[in-house]
């Protein structure tokens, strides 16, 4: 009798201890999550102050698809039956001052990067530059955005639903803001949003112009095969794919740009660079192989050695301006903005004030 009461004593105490690390672990996620409510307020205000001097900002909020993995039955019949409604997630819209009602503007859909993150003062000068060509830019933070909470973050939807948001946005401007040229819509990325810029031109070549793709994400179950092994935790959680490449090949494939390659019917540029330490030059040009097997016409350049490598080209030198004069060259050629650049000076004088 006494030997099991001490087992179930210390059955009681794992069962304590799991508890309470499970809580603490809970608490842990909480705080990481209002703390990057904390950053992205912050972020937003940087933004605005930085920007109010040549656009006209505003924050929207739209709907994308329900969440890809629907939560279990509570045994609520009312919160049961609309757990599958759309999803709510926030943009960022950026109007350059000049805007006039009635006349017709270019939009660049501009989706951030990163598995878990949020569009951020990283992409000041760049926006400054869009905006001085007379660009309209939105920028959605779309599902697995960080600065949300924990609702939004485990709604990711990586090389799935997520490129469903960042069209949403893309129809949200164009149908209620009568400023947009719908017939001159762009899409624009790097890392990660250049391979949601690749899922959106080749998979809704109706709904853009053109798209530019620096340092794209292009097949990802190759990604995870170079990447650290932590890496490959962001995909197999119960919320998320659920699976590694190996257990659930499919899934892998159908979140890779790579795999749509034979579908591109509109101009499309790619960059990446040899030294690339976050997508590796090899994976960018599984694309670039990709569209050439497919006997498509579009531009791509793989830089030599740059400083910067993953940021190369978004960084505030005069060698990333160089680089950015070229994408927008690309971009001014099928969207038409009012004030294409003319040459780096101009585009310095943009982003940074002087040249």
């Amino acid at each position: 009798m006494k030997s099991n009461s001490k087992h179930f004593l210390a059955l009681v105490s794992v069962l304590l201890l799991t508890a309470a690390f499970s809580v603490a672990a809970s608490a842990q996620e909480n705080n990481q999550h209002n703390q990057n409510t904390l950053v992205r307020l912050n972020e937003t205000q940087l933004l605005f102050e930085r920007l109010r001097d040549v656009a006209n900002i505003d924050i929207v909020r739209i709907t994308g698809p329900s969440l890809a993995v629907l939560p279990e039955d509570t045994g609520c019949e009312f919160v049961d039956t609309l757990k599958a409604n759309p999803l709510i997630f926030h943009s960022y819209v950026f109007f350059p001052k000049e805007v006039k009602q009635g006349r017709k503007y270019p939009l660049i859909v501009f989706p951030h990067g990163g598995i878990h993150a949020s569009f951020s003062t990283g992409m000041t000068h760049v926006l400054r530059e869009l905006l001085a060509q007379g660009y309209i830019v939105v920028a959605p933070d779309y599902r697995g955005s960080t600065g949300y909470g924990r609702g939004l973050y485990e709604a990711i939807d990586y090389g799935g639903l997520e490129n469903d948001d960042v069209l949403a946005a893309r129809d949200y401007m164009v149908e209620n803001y009568s400023v947009v040229d719908p017939d001159r819509v762009g899409i624009m990325g790097w890392s990660h949003g250049g391979m949601i810029t690749l899922m959106n031109l080749l998979n809704h070549p109706d709904k853009y112009a053109c798209g530019y793709a620096g340092v794209p994400v292009s097949d990802v179950a190759y990604r995870l095969g170079y990447q650290e092994k932590s890496y490959t935790k962001n995909f197999t959680q119960p919320y998320h794919v659920g699976a590694t490449p190996q257990e659930d090949p499919e899934a892998y494939a159908r979140r890779s740009p790579v795999t749509y390659a034979p579908l591109l019917s509109r101009p499309l540029m790619i960059t990446t660079c040899v030294n690339d330490d976050d997508v590796s030059w090899t994976e960018v040009n599984r694309m670039i192989e990709a569209l050439k097997a497919a006997d498509k016409d579009f531009e791509y350049k793989i830089y030599p050695w740059q400083p910067g490598s993953h940021q190369f080209e978004r960084l505030d030198s005069s060698s990333c301006s160089d680089i950015r004069f070229d994408t927008y060259k690309f971009l001014a050629r099928y969207l038409k903005p009012a004030h294409p650049f003319r040459n780096v000076n101009e585009l310095r004088k943009a982003g940074y004030m002087y040249y």
